[in-house]
Parts: C-alpha cells; sequence; structure tokens
C-alpha cells in the first residue's frame, strides 16, 4: 500500500484555490479459505465485513466441494494447494490490488493449506482459525485417507517441530502478521495443535492469539461464531487501517518538514501562505517481503 500527497489549484471565479490532495493507492486485498466440507458460503460473512475496510475479497470452493463434490474421495492436499494458489493468482492480479498487501484466512484444513502458501506466495497477514495439522507422509492419496489414519490424534496431540512438519517449517519462514484463533473446547484440532503453531512462528512481525471460550471447532453457536467474526475483523482493521493512518501521518509530517525547510518555522502557522509550496510525496509500505 502507498499513501500520495499532491498539491492542487481549485479554480474558482478568476482566482485558484491551495489544496493539497491526500489518496491511498492499491487497496489490499483478502483470500478466504474455508475448512474440510465446508464452502464459501460462511466465509462470505466475514468478507463482507473486510470489505467495508477498503478490503477486495474473495472466496472459493477447494475441490472436493460443492460443484467438485464428485472428487471428494480422490482430491489429495497437493491438488487443494494448486486451488489455493490458483485463487491467490486471480485476486493479485485484479485491477486496485496491490500484490503485496495480500492477507489470508484459512479455517481448518484450509488454514492448514494456508500456512503451507505462504511459502510460495507473498502473504502480508495470514489468520488461522483452528488450524489442522497432518503428517507429511503421503502427500499424494487422497485427503480422506488421512483423517483415516488411527495414529492422526495421538500426533495432533504431540509436541511437533517445524523440522518434522512441512507446514510449521512454513510457518517458521514467514515474516508477516499472525492471528491465531482456537476454540476452547476444540477436539478436532486440539490445544496442542496451537501451541506447536504458536512456538513456529518466530519470525513473524507479529503474532496475536484469540481463544472462543467454551467454543467447539464447527464454532456450533451463534454467539461463538460473532465472537471470531469480531476478532478476525478487529485484527483486520489493526492491520490494515492501521498502517493506512500510518503512511497518511508520514507523507502529512514530510509536506510539513518541507515547508518549514523553504519557508521557516512560521510556514505552517495559521494566515501564514503556502501558495508557493507545490509537491507531491508518497509514502510506501515496507512489507513483509522486504525485511
Amino acid at each position: 500500500m502507498e499513501a500520495k500527497l499532491s498539491t492542487i489549484e481549485i479554480p474558482v471565479d478568476q482566482d485558484e484555490l491551495s489544496g493539497t490532495l491526500l489518496t491511498p493507492t492499491g487497496m489490499p486485498g483478502v483470500l478466504f479459505v474455508h475448512g474440510w466440507g465446508g464452502n464459501q458460503h460462511h466465509n462470505l460473512v466475514r468478507a463482507r465485513e473486510a470489505v467495508g475496510l477498503g478490503c477486495i475479497c474473495m472466496t472459493f470452493d477447494l475441490r472436493g466441494h460443492e460443484g467438485y463434490a464428485s472428487m471428494r474421495k480422490t482430491v489429495t492436499r497437493a491438488q487443494n494447494l494448486e486451488d489455493i494458489k490458483a485463487a491467490y493468482d486471480r485476486l493479485a492480479a485484479l485491477p486496485f490490488v496491490d500484490p503485496q498487501s495480500i492477507a489470508v484466512v484459512g479455517l481448518s484444513y484450509g488454514g492448514y493449506l494456508s500456512a503451507l502458501l505462504t511459502r510460495e506466495r507473498p502473504v502480508e497477514w495470514l489468520a488461522l482459525r483452528s488450524p489442522a495439522l497432518y503428517k507429511d507422509a503421503h502427500w499424494d492419496d487422497p485427503k480422506v485417507s488421512l483423517n483415516a489414519d488411527p495414529d492422526l490424534m495421538r500426533y495432533r496431540g504431540s509436541k511437533i517441530a517445524p523440522a518434522d512438519n512441512l507446514a510449521l517449517a512454513a510457518c517458521q519462514t514467514f515474516k508477516g502478521d499472525v492471528l491465531l484463533v482456537e476454540a476452547e473446547r476444540d477436539v478436532i484440532v486440539p490445544h496442542p495443535v496451537m501451541r506447536n503453531y504458536a512456538a513456529a512462528f518466530t519470525q513473524a512481525r507479529s503474532v496475536s492469539t484469540r481463544v472462543i471460550e467454551g467454543a467447539d471447532h464447527a464454532l456450533s453457536l451463534k454467539q461463538h461464531q460473532q465472537a471470531y467474526t469480531r476478532y478476525l475483523i478487529d485484527w483486520i482493521t489493526e492491520m490494515v487501517v492501521g498502517r493506512r493512518v500510518a503512511l497518511a501521518k508520514e507523507v502529512v509530517a514530510a509536506r510539513k518538514q518541507m515547508l518549514k525547510d523553504r519557508q521557516g518555522e512560521a510556514a505552517t502557522s495559521p494566515g501564514q501562505g503556502t501558495r508557493a509550496f507545490h509537491a507531491d510525496i508518497s509514502a510506501v509500505e515496507k512489507t513483509s517481503q522486504s525485511r
């Protein structure tokens, strides 16, 4: 994202008013990834809220779901990761989207895949709600076979190092901002999984954690769904709007300093003319990719 400040002249009668135009350029994009057995419809509720913050949002259905439900028993993790990459690329290529300012919001299986995505595409903000965790073995086997593994829950209940899991390894190299949301009574993605994810983000710019009290994995109660929406949108507001405000402050401060340098300390005081000042100033966001 970028903020630009430009000096303009506004014609009125035979005169010209001195004005300043302050504009943001490059809109942030938000990609929503649903979980196994889900669909894009529930994500639209959160996407609607994010659009209100000035984001361009995209939801979609993974293969094995909805229109491609016939692939449910055969679709693999590799194929679903390709789905996410294709959706990401479509979002990043849209007019007005800043490809360096993209957030990915993943739920459960979608959260697991979203973590893997960060190794292949630039992601500035990553929100994971109850992200699942799977063994690396049998990567190209049908996804349904992974849930049939009798050792899966023991695995999820154990301490796992990033060196022993591809998704956690991706988290270890991620340098953006992170939101982790846990359902307190989740028996599908239990607390040790969340602990492993949180511990893996050693290079992240920030890691925020939230717990939805009394909630199960599916967020069966409406109050728990609303709590998740509130946590997510508050975080996106802090990340996106906060960054925009900081950039705007930067260009306004630069204008003030330029006026002082050219015309002295009194230049910005009431009654002091600034018609002689003409400038185009910009401030560019420092992304995680530049760290």
